[in-house]
């Protein structure tokens, strides 16, 4: 049986994982497992911008994924970027099994705001079925609301729903027959 493998990485919180799986398994209707890998974040640190190459880690944890994985979720609590941008709130191999999130950016701590749980949560389980979607090949979507929209500031990621818009439902649902 395949399943999405989630995969903590510089120790998130792990009172987030639960109902991240959840919001995944719903979502995504493959059954959810956490896994323990050796990320090896020192490589993919950059010194000059100190933050964390994302792309170096995906295929990090790319790499460590088990035989029976149908997709794997790194969640990272590090400052994420692509040398093309200033920062990422994730990344995702599009079309693969890949994806990488992090919690850095979406606490509301960053932005000089109180610090909200809740709302912290929301944005993780936002931004990881919005990566997860990228790895069934699914580009951003233009639908008001739906998970797959861009996010380019945090507040992009509120406006947005932790669903994905039936288009992108039925796309993900076509990857499962294939």
């Amino acid at each position: 049986m395949p399943y999405i493998y989630i995969v903590p990485i510089a120790a998130p919180a792990t009172h987030w994982l639960g109902p991240l799986e959840q919001a995944l398994k719903a979502c995504f209707t493959l059954p959810v497992r956490r896994l323990s890998c050796d990320i090896d974040l020192d490589s993919a640190y950059d010194q000059g911008r100190r933050q964390y190459n994302s792309s170096q880690i995906l295929l990090q944890l790319i790499r460590t994924a088990p035989p029976d994985t149908a997709k794997i979720l790194g969640v990272a609590a590090v400052d994420l970027f692509i040398p093309i941008l200033t920062y990422v709130f994730g990344e995702a191999q599009l079309g693969g099994i890949g994806a990488l999130v992090s919690t850095h950016r979406l606490n509301s701590r960053l932005y000089g705001l109180p610090e909200n749980e809740q709302l912290l949560r929301e944005r993780l389980i936002k931004e990881s079925i919005h990566e997860l979607g990228h790895t069934y090949g699914l580009l951003h979507c233009a639908t008001p609301g739906c998970s797959l929209n861009a996010s380019t500031y945090v507040e992009d990621i509120d406006q947005k729903s932790d669903q994905v818009c039936p288009a992108c439902r039925a796309r993900i649902t076509g990857h499962h027959s294939v």
